[in-house]
């Protein structure tokens, strides 16, 4: 007879708690559930759900409207789960961000008896890049202006993604330039099809920038160790991509 498969034990950090899941166990997430997140409206009553079948840890999304982004501790693969969608949990390290209106939430899957382990990625120095396409300086400060109070956060947990007032002043821009600018990165993503780039001015503003914030910092597009650069002294660079 074939020995059943030790799928270990996995563990939901989030905001500097841990929650084990034993095998045969279901584990909710979302305004109720066993990891009751926040009182937060625009979040679902149940949003994901961890459980263990056919010899593997999942990550379902039992939620009707909002999409989690989902990458392995280096950065290097990443993916939306979708209303309705599931993924393996074959990482050591398995990093969970969602928005629900202007909230940004970070969680973290550990697992001891991971499928696969992930690779330290290259870094290389220059512009930053989203498979052919590059970041201008410009660029990558927007993102880490609204990227900053994410950042900033102890550990994993959540944050409010800051108006794009409040991030124009934290660069010392105007509101039109930033916006003009935040468009110019929307649409360079939206062409290589990473999803909640388009909308309108108004009812999609927030969740346009909450999904920006998030794909970067799933991404590791812009890290902790970048908000340096938001203090530097910087050319005005006013029409490097306009």
């Amino acid at each position: 007879m074939t020995d059943v498969t030790d799928v270990g034990v996995v563990t939901v950090e989030f905001a500097g708690e841990y929650f084990p899941i034993e095998s045969g166990s279901r584990f909710t997430v979302g305004r109720e559930g066993d990891l009751a997140i926040d009182d937060n409206l625009f979040l679902h009553r149940h949003f994901l759900e961890i459980f263990e079948v056919g010899g593997l840890w999942w990550l379902s999304n039992i939620g009707s409207r909002l999409t989690a982004s989902v990458t392995d501790s280096a950065g290097g693969v990443q993916a939306w789960l979708s209303p309705g969608a599931r993924l393996p949990l074959v990482f050591e390290a398995t990093t969970v961000v969602f928005s629900a209106g202007p909230t940004t939430y970070e969680l973290v899957v550990h697992a001891t008896q991971p499928a696969f382990r992930a690779t330290q990625r290259e870094v290389t120095s220059g512009d930053s890049t989203i498979g052919d396409v590059p970041l201008t300086e410009s660029q990558r400060l927007l993102i880490l202006a609204l990227a900053e109070p994410q950042l900033l956060r102890d550990g994993t947990g959540m944050s409010e993604i800051p108006t794009s007032a409040r991030a124009a002043a934290r660069l010392g821009w105007t509101v039109t330039r930033f916006n003009r600018k935040l468009d110019n990165v929307c649409d360079k993503l939206d062409r290589i099809g990473v999803p909640g780039m388009r909308g309108g001015q108004r009812s999609f503003a927030t969740n346009r920038r909450a999904r920006l914030v998030e794909y970067t910092i799933a991404t590791r597009l812009v890290t902790k160790e970048d908000l340096v650069e938001l203090d530097r002294p910087h050319a005005s660079g006013e029409d490097e991509d306009a």
